[in-house]
This record gives structure tokens, C-alpha cells and sequence, in this order.
């Protein structure tokens, strides 16, 4: 995986996935791609499909005026939330609940590699932060 920062479009899968949203002019690319990782029945949750969650929730925490960092390279995302108008149900919420959960837990491909890495405490601190501007809660980060 190409990855470059540790925020959540810090790589190629989530700027892929960046690409693909502007094709949408509803949440269904969002929706779909958190049903990814929680209706996975694989054991270990795949890191494209990770990567591509946390860009998803990103999106979400954009939409509920939450956004992280400016960033250059996600004009695109921001254009595209501005231009969306689309209310954050509770049901989403849910779901994004469930994929946050998903993504850190010790069968997550990405949160693996991550541990691997001289990085994983900086990118703990960046997936609570995004958990916090989605939820309105911080998960503690896992051992």
C-alpha cells in the first residue's frame, strides 16, 4: 500500500476510493463501503478495505462540519461534501460505530500493519480523533 500520511486519505487506497465518490450524489458509496468491513465474514478484515472505511468516515465527520486538517489533496472530497447536503442518520452513525470497532480490533489487516510500524501510536491518536469528530467519543486505543 502506498501510504504517505497517517490521516485517512494518506494513502492510495482512500484516494482511490476519494476518485470513485465523485461519481455519487448520495451517501451510497459511504453506506456501502462501511457495510464492507462490517459485513465481512472474513476473520482479518483486509487493509484496502479498511483504508477505504476511515476515508468513508472521514466523509462523514466533513458532513457534520467536523472536518480534520485542511489538506490540498482532498479539495476534491470537500467540494464534493459541500455539494452533497445529504443528513447524518442515526443509523449511519451506527455503523460507523461498528466499523471503527472493526478497523482497530486485533483482526484488522490495516491496524497490523500499523503496529509494525515505528507509527502505530500516531496512528492510533489519528483514528480516536476521527472517532471523536464522527461519534462525539474517543475509543481508547487497544494494547
Amino acid at each position: 500500500m502506498g501510504t504517505w500520511a497517517l490521516d485517512a486519505f494518506g494513502n492510495d487506497y482512500a484516494m482511490d476510493w476519494a476518485q470513485d465518490l465523485q461519481e455519487y450524489k448520495t451517501l451510497e458509496l459511504v453506506e456501502t463501503t462501511l457495510d464492507n468491513v462490517i459485513d465481512s465474514t472474513e476473520e482479518e478484515l483486509e487493509a484496502p478495505f479498511a483504508a477505504e472505511a476511515l476515508a468513508a468516515l472521514d466523509v462523514i465527520a466533513r458532513l457534520l462540519g467536523k472536518p480534520g486538517a485542511a489538506d490540498p489533496a482532498t479539495a476534491e472530497v470537500d467540494e464534493w461534501v459541500a455539494a452533497c447536503k445529504k443528513k447524518i442518520t442515526p443509523p449511519l452513525l451506527d455503523k460507523a460505530r461498528l466499523a471503527f470497532e472493526r478497523i482497530v480490533s486485533d483482526s484488522s489487516e490495516l491496524r497490523q500493519l500499523w503496529q509494525e510500524s515505528e507509527h502505530f501510536a500516531e496512528w492510533q491518536a489519528e483514528v480516536a480523533a476521527l472517532r471523536l469528530r464522527v461519534l462525539g467519543v474517543s475509543g481508547a486505543p487497544a494494547a
